[in-house]
């Protein structure tokens, strides 16, 4: 009897010192998966591109993070899915950098083959906290419901066992790292399936190099000016919001 009660008391200072461990740097593989033949609505045209896709497209992004830094970008695409190469150069190229001390966000978008730099502020998002729980990569989350661009629901699992305020993308503002999430308008989930607090390449935590880069409402007004024409072309005007919407984010 005495045994036990001294193995069970080791067992719960090992758990306590392990649930009380401070995660100052980690690297969250995420899996990304998208509905394209959703996203690309309805139409004549959009059933046609349809016939020779796959309906997902699922691809692994890294968030690498030490301190109060972070970046987020494409580590490889789901090699059983073929996904023509017109709908993986965007996500090859893009990367956010956000120094979360500071609340500025770096980031580098590929739009229909044209690199954009924008460095500003942090989007704030009004987030609500609910009483929804669950464990995602082992660790104990709590769900939140936020806004973007106005109107646009996002639905994430937070856990405040990763101190760092952060999530995929420009998702920021809650208190602790967001593992799992969800944009029903974007036809897009995004899901922690591992996390490493060793071998983070804290070298390549850096923001990208550019001479202008541009203010988010100055980026916002050039994607929405040069797809104005869109409006002409696409019978389903949903296309062209999912599309400002995604180079947004």
């Amino acid at each position: 009897m005495k045994k036990t009660a001294i193995s069970l008391f080791a067992f719960l200072c090992i758990h306590s010192v392990n649930a009380q461990q401070f995660i100052d740097k980690a690297m969250i593989e995420f899996e990304v998966k998208s509905n394209i033949k959703k996203t690309m609505g309805d139409g004549a045209w959009a059933e046609m591109m349809k016939e020779n896709l796959p309906s997902f497209k699922i691809a692994y992004y890294q968030y690498s993070f030490s301190g109060t830094k972070s970046i987020f970008k494409l580590d490889h695409f789901d090699e059983k899915i073929k996904i023509p190469d017109y709908l993986k150069k965007d996500d090859e190229e893009n990367q956010w950098y956000v120094d979360h001390n500071q609340r500025i966000l770096d980031m580098k978008k590929n739009v229909v083959g044209s690199a954009f730099y924008v460095k500003d502020s942090l989007p704030a998002i009004q987030w609500k906290l609910t009483n929804e729980h669950m464990v995602i990569a082992g660790f104990n989350c709590r769900k939140a419901v936020g806004k973007i661009f106005d109107s646009v629901y996002v639905f994430v699992f937070y856990t405040d066992e990763i101190p760092i305020s952060g999530g995929p993308c420009s998702i920021s503002g809650l208190p602790g790292m967001v593992l799992g999430m969800t944009i029903p308008r974007l036809f897009t989930s995004w899901i922690a399936t591992k996390i490493s607090i060793t071998g983070v390449n804290e070298a390549a935590i850096k923001p990208t190099v550019s001479k202008k880069p541009f203010l988010q409402k100055e980026y916002k007004k050039l994607l929405s000016d040069r797809t104005k024409e869109w409006e002409n072309y696409y019978e389903d005007k949903s296309i062209i919001n999912r599309f400002l919407w995604g180079a947004l984010l």
